[in-house]
């Protein structure tokens, strides 16, 4: 007889505050911040500790990005967060994956303008005819015919 895996529960606080905080590459005072800030509502063990569930996670993954990515500061955020709670729309799971689309496009656009304008040396001219970074042909030089 074969037990498989329970399924996980996103809702079942699992994490301590070290753990959670770096899984989502971030400091634990920057977590005790969101809380403060009313972004973030922990579980708490009957000696007071932090447990963050997999749904904290994710909330806290769109906090960073809307801070770094989109430049929201945290009362815009508690803002977005009270907004879809009250309309019960996903606002910032559809925010999170424009901002992570934009970025992906912004990484191909870079790469293929980089591949564009990529300088490659004249090899129509011997190297030691060739004039040398940061060096002007001795015919443009300023006082000679």
């Amino acid at each position: 007889m074969a037990f498989g895996r329970p399924e996980r529960d996103p809702e079942r606080p699992v994490y301590v505050i070290s753990v959670a905080a770096t899984l989502v590459s971030a400091h634990p005072r920057t977590l005790r911040i969101y809380e403060d800030e009313g972004l973030l509502c922990p579980a708490r063990t009957p000696t007071n500790i932090r447990l963050y569930s997999e749904n904290d996670i994710r909330r806290i993954t769109w906090i960073r990005h809307l801070t770094r990515e989109r430049g929201v500061n945290l009362a815009g955020i508690k803002i977005l967060f009270e907004l879809e709670e009250r309309l019960g729309a996903r606002i910032l799971e559809a925010l999170y994956a424009e901002g992570t689309a934009d970025a992906e496009e912004a990484a191909a656009a870079a790469a293929l303008h980089a591949e564009d304008t990529a300088v490659t040396p004249d090899m129509s001219t011997p190297p030691s005819t060739r004039p040398s970074a940061g060096t002007t042909p001795a015919s443009s030089t300023v006082g000679e015919p």
